[in-house]
C-alpha cells in the first residue's frame, strides 16, 4: 500500500505543509504525520477526506506508486484526469529526463520503429533513443516524435517526423482528430480516429490520402496513444493546383465578365 508516501507527495507538490493539510481535514498535525510515516492507519473516512482533498480516487492513493509516474502523469492527475475514477487501468509510460529533470522528447526514427512495439516499455530500449527538446512546448505534458513512412497520409509527406502528446485516458481520444497509435500487429500507425470506444469497443482509423480504406482497431490491439501536435518535413509542400474543372469555369467567366465591365466603362 502506498497511502502514506503517496499523500507525502501530493502534499508537497501542492506546496502544503502538514498544519495546512491536517487544518484543512479537521485532524491534528501529529495524526497527519502518523499517516505520513506510517504510525497510523487511515480508516474509511479518513480515505475519503484525503480522496476529496487531492482530487485522487482511493484506488489511486492506495494502490498506485505515484512516484514512478512521470511529471506528465503527475500533472493529469492532479487535473482530475485519474485513470480510476474513469474505470481504465493504469498506463505508466516508460520516459527519459534531462539533468534537470524535464522529460525529453524522444525521437523514434523509421529504423527504431522496428523494435519500438517490443521495447516501448523497456527503459533499457527507451534510453537510447535520441532525446532532444522544443520549447514552444509545454513541459507539464509528455511528448514523443515518431518518423512515418508512405503515403497514407498525403499531404504530409513520407519520412515526416510527427510529434504526438502521450493520452493516458483513452476516453478522451476525440474523433475526427490525428493519432499516432502503437498497435500490436501493425506497429505504429498515424491515422485520422474515429472514437467508438464506449459503445463499441474500438476505433475507426481513417487515411488522409483517399486512396486507402478505413479500418477498425479493437481496444486490446491498442498499446499507446499519442495526439498528434506538429510534424517537421524536410520537403516542400506542393503547391496549390485547381483540380476542379468547374473551378476554372467560374475563373473565365469572371474574366469574361471583368472584360465586358471594363468595356461598358470607357
Amino acid at each position: 500500500m502506498y497511502f502514506n508516501t503517496n499523500i507525502k507527495l501530493l502534499r508537497k507538490r501542492k506546496g502544503r505543509t502538514q498544519d495546512d493539510v491536517a487544518f484543512a481535514l479537521d485532524m491534528k498535525r501529529s495524526t497527519l504525520s502518523g499517516y505520513e510515516n506510517q504510525v497510523a492507519q487511515p480508516s474509511i473516512d479518513v480515505l475519503l477526506a484525503f480522496s476529496g482533498y487531492f482530487n485522487v480516487a482511493v484506488d489511486t492513493l492506495l494502490k498506485v506508486d505515484l512516484s514512478v509516474l512521470s511529471e506528465s502523469q503527475l500533472t493529469q492527475l492532479e487535473r482530475g484526469y485519474d485513470v480510476y475514477i474513469k474505470g481504465s487501468n493504469l498506463r505508466v509510460l516508460t520516459t527519459t529526463v534531462d539533468s534537470n529533470d524535464n522529460e525529453n522528447i524522444e525521437l523514434v526514427s523509421e529504423k527504431a520503429k522496428a523494435g519500438y512495439g517490443t521495447g516501448f516499455a523497456d527503459p533499457e530500449y527507451i534510453k537510447v533513443l535520441p532525446a532532444f527538446h522544443l520549447p514552444f512546448l509545454s513541459r507539464s505534458k509528455k511528448y514523443r516524435t515518431f518518423q512515418i513512412s508512405g503515403d497514407s497520409m498525403l499531404p504530409i509527406p513520407d519520412k515526416s517526423y510527427v510529434t504526438g502528446e502521450y493520452v493516458v485516458d483513452w476516453s478522451f481520444i476525440r474523433s475526427h482528430q490525428p493519432y499516432i497509435i502503437l498497435t500490436r500487429e501493425e506497429g505504429v500507425v498515424f491515422k485520422i480516429v474515429e472514437n467508438k470506444l464506449t459503445d463499441e469497443g474500438k476505433l475507426t482509423l481513417h487515411s488522409l490520402n483517399p486512396l486507402y480504406e478505413p479500418f477498425e482497431l479493437s481496444v486490446s490491439e491498442i498499446r499507446e496513444v499519442w495526439k498528434f501536435v506538429h510534424y517537421i518535413s524536410s520537403e516542400m509542400p506542393e503547391a496549390n493546383r485547381e483540380r476542379d474543372p468547374l473551378t476554372e469555369t467560374v475563373k473565365q467567366l469572371q474574366k469574361e465578365v471583368q472584360a465586358i465591365q471594363t468595356k461598358l466603362n470607357l
